[in-house]
């Protein structure tokens, strides 16, 4: 996601044909972005505080997430159990293309 001058989100590089873009790929402001677009305007901030991009976020454990951003307890807990478990569990189950040309799950 890009912020565009006027404010407004260009989801072009985070959505691919109606679905997120791999999250690895995401830098600190498409992850702020994100959590913004769900509702999280608040916290997305701490994310961008702690520098959080794509693949920062992929490794988040749900104690780094309770403890580590510094956020209520409440939000915290939805944000992991509703958006970075979940986008964790996508990213495993993206085919990976090898040399080979076969296509293997992560």
């Amino acid at each position: 996601m890009e912020t565009k001058e006027n404010g407004s989100v260009d989801t072009k590089s985070s959505v691919e044909n109606g679905q997120l873009s791999d999250p690895a790929h995401w830098a600190v402001a498409d992850v702020v972005n994100y959590f913004k677009a769900t509702g999280f305007e608040e916290q997305a901030n701490a994310f961008q505080d702690q520098e959080i991009d794509g693949k920062s976020l992929l490794l988040m454990t749900r104690n780094d997430v309770l403890t580590g951003l510094s956020i209520k307890l409440g939000p915290a807990l939805k944000i992991y159990e509703y958006h970075v478990k979940p986008l964790q569990t996508q990213h495993l189950k993206v085919p990976v293309m090898f040399p080979d040309g076969l296509s293997r799950g992560r």
